[in-house]
C-alpha cells in the first residue's frame, strides 16, 4: 500500500480552510511499525480559532436556523462525498490502526453509513415541540393556553473520538450533532487521525457553512484539554478510556458543561448450561478483527463450575485456530495492538493474572514469525474468581478471562461486580431463564442469544463505564437542550 492509495489531507479542517504549519505528527502502522504518514499538528491558538469560529456560526444561527430537512439535504451530501472516498477511507483505516480490511469495510465504513443515514431518518421522524402532558385542571388553574415541550440545539459541541474506531464513532457524534443543529469541532485521536479527516473533505465540499465543522489534528493534549474548558464550548462527547472520562468531566465542571461519555468497559459474558456449545463462539467475537480492543468487548467468560474445564478446551482450540497477522494477509482473523505499550500492558496483566492464582491456558505472549508489528497472542486465562486484576481492569487486548460461577445468583454476582456496566451478554436455550438473568444485569445494554448495532437503538454505560447515551432517540436528545414554552393570554 502506498500513499497515494490514502486519502490526501495531511493537515487539520479549520472553519472552511485547510490549516498547515504545526509541528510535525507521524501516524505510524502499528502492524509493521512503518510510517503512513506525517500530517500538520494544528497550533493550540487554531484549536482556539475553530472554537471560535463553531461559536460564532452557532450564534447566527446560519446552521441551527435551517429547518430539518435543509440541514438533512446537506449531510446527505456529506455522506455522499464520504461515499465516493470509500477506497481511500477503507485503506487509510486500515493502514494507521492495523485493522483487517473486513473489520474496516465492514465494521466502520458500511456500519458507519448506514447508521448515519439512519440517524438523518429518525431525527426526522422526531418531534421537536410538542405539548406537555399537563393535567387540564392545572392549565386552567395557571390560565395557560399552552405547555409546550420545545428540544434546541445544545450549541457547540467538542467531539472526541478514540482510535479503535475513529470512523463509526465519528459518525456516531457528528451525524446526530450536527442534524440537531450544533456547531461542532471534531477531535480525533492522535494514533488515527488520518481517516476522520475525510469529515473536512466532505464538510467542504457539501456546502456546510464554514465553522460549523472543523476536523483538529493534533499530537498532543492541549487541543484536547481546550475543548472541554473553554467556556465558549457547551458539551463534550468522548468515547475513550474511563481514566481519561474522569480527567474530562473534572475539566468541563469548571464551565459547567454538558457531558456524554462512553468510557471503559468489562462486560460478561454469561453462558447457562443449556448453551455451552456457544462459548467458543463467543469467545471468538472478542478478539477476531478489533485484537480485543473494543470498549464493549465481552473479555470476562462466566460458565458453570463444574463444566469450566470442558470450556476451557473448547475456548482454546477457538483461540488457538485465529490466525494472527498484518492486514495485507487477508486470511488472518487479527491484527496488532495499536502500540507498544499496549502490547506491553497484555503481558504485564497476563502476569498479574499468574501472580493472583491465574493460569495462561492459551497464548499469553508475542507471536512467532514476526519481525515487527505489535502483536500478541490470543489469550484464554483460567482465573480462580473475580477478584483476580485480569477480571477487574480492562485490558483492552486479545485476552479473556474464564470464571466458573455456583449457580445463577452467583453468576449476577459475579457479573455485577465491577466498576463497570456497558455491555453484557447472557446465552441460554431457554430464553425467558436467560432474559431474567439479563434483567439483573447493570449493564447499558445486554444481548441475549444476540446482538444489535442500530441508529435506533441507544447504547450508553452503568457506573464508571459513561454517562448519557448514543445512538437512538436518547442519542440525539443528548445533543438538545429541553425548553419549556408556559404560553397563556394576559388578564384583561
Amino acid at each position: 500500500m502506498t500513499t497515494a492509495d490514502l486519502l490526501p489531507q495531511r493537515c487539520s479542517y479549520i472553519a472552511g480552510r485547510w490549516v498547515e504549519g504545526g509541528d510535525a505528527l507521524p501516524v505510524e502502522n502499528p502492524a509493521d511499525e512503518s510510517l503512513v504518514a506525517e500530517l500538520s499538528s494544528a497550533p493550540l491558538e487554531e484549536v482556539r480559532r475553530a472554537v471560535a469560529e463553531a461559536r460564532h456560526s452557532f450564534d447566527r444561527g446560519i446552521w441551527a436556523d435551517r429547518t430539518p430537512r435543509e440541514r438533512a439535504a446537506v449531510l446527505h451530501a456529506l455522506l455522499d462525498h464520504v461515499e465516493s472516498l470509500h477506497e481511500p477511507l477503507v485503506a487509510t483505516m486500515v493502514a494507521e490502526a492495523g485493522q483487517p480490511v473486513a473489520f474496516a469495510e465492514a465494521a466502520q465504513y458500511s456500519m458507519g453509513m448506514a447508521l448515519a443515514r439512519s440517524t438523518i431518518d429518525l431525527y426526522l421522524s422526531l418531534a421537536h415541540e410538542e405539548a406537555n402532558p399537563v393535567p387540564v385542571d392545572e392549565l386552567l388553574r395557571g390560565r395557560l393556553a399552552l405547555s409546550v415541550r420545545r428540544y434546541e440545539p445544545v450549541g457547540v459541541v467538542a467531539a472526541i473520538t478514540p482510535y479503535n474506531g475513529a470512523i463509526i464513532m465519528a459518525f456516531q457524534k457528528l451525524i446526530p450533532a450536527l442534524m440537531a443543529g450544533n456547531s461542532v469541532v471534531l477531535r480525533p485521536s492522535p494514533l488515527t487521525p488520518l481517516s476522520s479527516l475525510v469529515f473536512g473533505a466532505a464538510a467542504e465540499a457539501s456546502g456546510l457553512p464554514d465553522g460549523v465543522l472543523s476536523v483538529v489534528v493534533e499530537g498532543g493534549a492541549g487541543g484536547a484539554e481546550l475543548l472541554t474548558t473553554d467556556p465558549a464550548v457547551d458539551m463534550v462527547s468522548f468515547t475513550g478510556s474511563t481514566a481519561v472520562g474522569r480527567q474530562i468531566l473534572a475539566q468541563a465542571a469548571t464551565t459547567v458543561k454538558r457531558v456524554a461519555l462512553e468510557l471503559g468497559g468489562k462486560s460478561a459474558q454469561i453462558y447457562l448450561p443449556d448453551a455451552l456449545h456457544r462459548a467458543a463462539a463467543g469467545a471468538a467475537q472478542v478478539v477476531a478483527m478489533t485484537a480485543g480492543q473494543a470498549c464493549v468487548a465481552a473479555t470476562r467468560m462466566l460458565v458453570p463450575l463444574e463444566h469450566k474445564d470442558q470450556v476451557l478446551d473448547a475456548v482454546s482450540a477457538a483461540f488457538g485456530a485465529i490466525k494472527v497477522g498484518p492486514p495485507s494477509d487477508l486470511s488472518a482473523m487479527m491484527g496488532p495492538l495499536i502500540t507498544a505499550a499496549q502490547r506491553d500492558r497484555c503481558e504485564r496483566f497476563v502476569a498479574l493474572a499468574e501472580e493472583h492464582g491465574g493460569k495462561v491456558v492459551c497464548g499469553g505472549s508475542r507471536p512467532t514469525g514476526f519481525a515487527s508489528g505489535y502483536f500478541f497472542e490470543p489469550t484464554v486465562l483460567d482465573l480462580p474468581d473475580n477478584s483476580n486484576p485480569a477480571a477487574q481492569e480492562e485490558i483492552f487486548g486479545p485476552v479473556l478471562g474464564v470464571i466458573g460461577y455456583k449457580d445463577v445468583d452467583d453468576a449476577a454476582r459475579i457479573a455485577n461486580d465491577s466498576i463497570y456496566g456497558l455491555s453484557g451478554q447472557v446465552y441460554g436455550a431457554d430464553v425467558a431463564a436467560a432474559t431474567a438473568l439479563a434483567r439483573r444485569i447493570r449493564s447499558g445494554a445486554v444481548n441475549v442469544n444476540t446482538g444489535l448495532f442500530s441508529a435506533y437503538a441507544a447504547s450508553g454505560g452503568y457506573k464508571q463505564s459513561g454517562l448519557g447515551r448514543e445512538r437512538g432517540i436518547e442519542g440525539i436528545r443528548s445533543f438538545q437542550e429541553v425548553k419549556h414554552l408556559c404560553i397563556g393570554e394576559l388578564p384583561r
